[in-house]
């Protein structure tokens, strides 16, 4: 490898320390294919997969100076399209994908990890932090069982999009830095109507500090009674230990250095891995995101929106909306989020078994719908202006409003928004000649009668 400064690019230079491979089990193997991978936390990834012509459709100028680029930087460079696609290795990346497991939809679903996901490394500055660099559609890994590894440009660009708009309303969330796409075709069946066509590859590079989810640590679960399955790393605590010390010692590091105790620090670490999700779901509902997979293997131990799929944001307030077309039970419904997100600590808890202190780590899920109804709450007071003074009434007067915005058919975003039109009080004004044009205003973009009707229609699910 060159020295970094006879490197000619900004990109070529990029400051790679791949932490997380010199500390955590790697699987080797060359076996090609998917497979199991027992005692490993990542697999190598030994033969990239290029696309063919790869081409930029969008950069991030924000998500790339995370990294130290500009966009000059990048198209600058004439090999930029195949670096940020993984067609071409990086100076310093080692490709890998992350092994790991789930309950998914509720059940436990045995190995999962990244189907579709190539780790490319660790991009850590003093300046910049680390940034853990990851392309999403680079093709087959171990674990991609009947899948072909690649993402095409719709989803690709629901997922840049996204992940940039929620870092931009500062919700945490992983970051999209590039979208590529190329003349490499796969066929999808996007209606779901049987009716099969073929798109293009495209491939999104996303950063984040840390990619380790909840599902990470569920690698050494044992045989599930329901399911039948089991972790690929079944009983293998070491390889648990090795994870946690790894996650509090890289990204807890306050935690670390307060604790001389283990399992006090573990539950430190579990504490706060709880008032992180718990205030990122506040967030989400108080802007109408909804996931629509909330399985743990979509769960960051960072407390970050991770993993963009079939999400969908709020029209018409509807508690139940359910964004995910597969979610036929609504489980992961709008409304259903924070429940989800408990029942999901709960799985992590079990996961890491003997690390905590079971008592306590049951007392710290409980505190989970608490926060997260204060977080809530003092979220959608800002919303509404109520600053100056905490009233008792204000958690009645939340639900009213969503109330009425579910009855009447109201746009969710937009009558936030038109309720910042309403003027301060002046001397001499009425309160409807301030309010009124405003609610004319909420008024229209209500539903319709016949729209409520055709919303409210029961279906065969209902009975």
């Amino acid at each position: 490898m060159d020295p970094p400064q006879c490197r000619s690019s900004a990109l070529e230079r990029l400051p790679f320390n791949n932490t997380a491979l010199k500390t955590l089990p790697v699987d080797d193997s060359e076996e090609p294919g998917s497979r199991t991978v027992p005692a490993a936390c990542f697999s190598r990834i030994r033969t990239l997969q290029p696309l063919v012509r790869p081409v930029f459709v969008a950069l991030s100028p924000a998500a790339l100076a995370l990294l130290g680029l500009s966009v000059q930087d990048v198209l600058g460079d004439p090999l930029s399209s195949e670096y940020l696609s993984g067609s071409r290795l990086l100076p310093g990346s080692e490709p890998a994908a992350h092994c790991y497991s789930g309950h998914q939809f509720g059940l436990f679903a045995g190995q999962l990890g990244d189907g579709a996901v190539m780790y490319l490394g660790e991009v850590e500055s003093e300046t910049h932090g680390r940034w853990e660099i990851q392309v999403k559609g680079a093709g087959v890994t171990p674990y991609s069982r009947d899948g072909d590894g690649r993402k095409v440009l719709r989803s690709s660009i629901r997922e840049f999009l996204c992940s940039e708009a929620m870092a931009a309303l500062g919700i945490p969330s992983t970051r999209a830095a590039s979208l590529v796409t190329s003349d490499l075709y796969v066929t999808r069946d996007p209606l779901n109507n049987g009716r099969r066509v073929s798109e293009r590859c495209s491939v999104v590079l996303r950063l984040a500090p840390s990619f380790i989810r909840f599902g990470s640590f569920e690698i050494c679960l044992g045989r599930d009674d329901f399911s039948g399955l089991q972790g690929p790393s079944a009983g293998r605590h070491e390889i648990r230990s090795q994870l946690l010390d790894y996650v509090i010692e890289a990204f807890y590091r306050h935690i670390q250095q307060t604790h001389t105790d283990r399992k006090n620090r573990n539950m430190a670490f579990f504490k706060e891995v709880m008032v992180k999700t718990a205030e990122l779901v506040a967030q989400w509902q108080c802007v109408g995101f909804c996931h629509g997979v909330l399985n743990t293997d979509n769960m960051s131990i960072l407390g970050l929106t991770l993993d963009y799929g079939p999400f969908g944001f709020l029209d018409r307030f509807d508690p139940d909306f359910v964004c995910n077309a597969s979610d036929k039970r609504g489980r992961y419904s709008y409304r259903a989020q924070p429940s989800a997100c408990r029942w999901n600590l709960t799985r992590l808890a079990e996961a890491l078994g003997s690390e905590l202190n079971a008592a306590e780590a049951k007392a710290t899920v409980d505190e989970f719908m608490p926060t997260y109804k204060a977080l809530y709450l003092g979220i959608m007071r800002k919303k509404l202006g109520l600053v100056r003074k905490e009233e008792v009434a204000d958690s009645e007067l939340v639900s009213d409003l969503l109330c009425l915005m579910h009855n009447t058919g109201a746009d969710f975003t937009n009558t936030f928004r038109l309720l910042s039109r309403v003027p301060w009080p002046e001397e001499g004004v009425s309160e409807q000649a301030a309010v009124g044009p405003v609610l004319d205003l909420i008024l229209k973009q209500c539903a319709s009668y016949e729209e409520l009707k055709v919303a409210n229609k029961p279906t065969m699910e209902d009975g």
